[in-house]
């Protein structure tokens, strides 16, 4: 009896879990993208967050918009890509955040 008792609520813990594991976690901003498109920008930006962009990709997308001479391209520990540049003539400096948003600063 003893043995039926834990293998039922073996059962209904591991249920219990995957039930738990389809329903998505809320978030606490709604309104923030998790990836920058072209035609949308986080306000915030750059917004602090694991980065998952490569070295190779954050100058890529740094380049793709519209900076030039991109040097000491570095992660910095708030997750967020800080490099140098050109844009316009002008020498800026560059950040890249996890959710693809560049600004000059």
């Amino acid at each position: 009896m003893k043995n039926m008792i834990l293998a039922a609520a073996l059962v209904s813990a591991s249920a219990f879990s995957a039930l738990a594991q389809t329903t998505p976690a809320p978030t606490s901003n709604g309104d923030t993208p998790a990836v920058a498109t072209p035609d949308s920008k986080n306000a915030t930006a750059p917004v602090e967050g694991a980065n998952s962009f490569t070295q190779d990709q954050a100058k890529f997308r740094i380049e793709k918009a519209g900076f030039s001479d991109v040097k000491n391209l570095m992660k910095d520990d708030r997750g967020v890509w800080m490099a140098a540049g050109m844009k316009d003539g002008k020498a800026v400096n560059i950040a890249l955040d996890y959710q693809g948003n560049v600004v000059a600063k």
